[in-house]
């Protein structure tokens, strides 16, 4: 894919946040003095009269998130998943979910890819942590045509959404004419009758790479891309499980509690087949450029393929 269009789905963010402001001025957008890494600096220069910074103290921008949004206007809350869905966890479950309101957290710079940052900011854990959160909705875009989307489709969602947003600039596999977005619904980006991939955010892309390189050996891989991960699609889940009888998923995170947990969970109530799950396993990342760190940890289309080989 390397002559395929790459955007990093945080710039996706801010550009969305610009775009959705010119059009309504119900919102607000906050940052924890991350604007230029979160993208958000371009809301601020567009609408700063919109735009709240509320220093290094996450916990706090969570806290005034929840105050704006029980005004009535929706309050879009911008920093690193790190400290999105872990500093400022007990201010997210207790100040914006248990009253479910209408905070849309934007967590950039999630998962391995975060490259250089090292582990204490590379976020592995953040997706199982908002799972937990009863009636929050958790949205992995893949690119950037399904970051843009997710945005409009969460400012338009009554309730608490978390958006992970990542640094590294990704494939633009989902600009075509006929892709809609919704909330809980996954998407069959390729057909496949010998095996089902699940992935998520930048894993999709690696997953249909994987599924080319398979096809050459006569294996026949669909490929779905499950960009919300709470509400999961189960009925989409369990009719590609019963249509291919073998599961692998992929996802830039812990294989504990993320992705793959909650499609195991789905099978084995409804359909049990034989399921693998490409992830970081159990681990912390380490300091080093982006796609050399993806490969290291199996989380590219040679993982996806080697989970794929296995499970046949």
């Amino acid at each position: 894919m390397a002559d395929v269009k790459k955007v990093a789905t945080r710039v996706s963010y801010g550009e969305a946040l610009v775009e959705l402001g010119n059009e309504r001025d119900d919102f607000v957008v906050l940052d924890a003095d991350l604007a230029a890494a979160t993208q958000t600096g371009k809301f601020k220069a567009a609408h700063p009269e919109r735009f709240y910074d509320a220093g290094i103290a996450e916990s706090n921008l969570m806290g005034l998130a929840a105050g704006i949004a029980t005004t009535g206007r929706v309050a879009f809350a911008s920093t690193f998943a790190m400290f999105a869905a872990g500093r400022a966890y007990e201010q997210v479950r207790n100040s914006i979910g248990y009253p479910h309101l209408n905070v849309k957290i934007g967590a950039t710079h999630a998962g391995i890819s975060v490259g250089e940052d090292g582990a204490t900011h590379q976020c592995c854990e953040d997706i199982a942590l908002m799972r937990t959160i009863p009636g929050m909705t958790v949205i992995v875009p893949a690119d950037d045509t399904e970051a843009r989307a997710c945005v409009r489709a969460a400012y338009e969602f009554e309730g608490p959404v978390y958006m992970r947003f990542g640094r590294l600039a990704t494939p633009v596999i989902n600009d075509r004419e006929d892709y809609e977005f919704k909330i809980g619904r996954g998407v069959v980006v390729r057909e496949g009758s010998d095996v089902t991939i699940i992935a998520c955010g930048l894993m999709v892309a690696e997953a249909l790479e994987a599924a080319e390189t398979l096809a050459a050996d006569g294996i026949d891989a669909e490929v779905i891309n499950m960009h919300t991960i709470k509400p999961l699609d189960e009925r989409l889940v369990v009719s590609s499980a019963k249509k291919t009888g073998r599961v692998v998923t992929a996802e830039e995170h812990s294989i504990v509690g993320g992705l793959g947990e909650a499609v195991a969970t789905v099978l084995a109530e409804q359909h049990p087949v034989p399921v693998r799950r490409v992830g970081v396993r159990d681990v912390y990342g380490e300091s080093g450029p982006a796609v050399d760190l993806l490969h290291k940890y199996g989380l590219d289309a040679k993982g996806i393929e080697a989970a794929v080989r296995s499970v046949l």
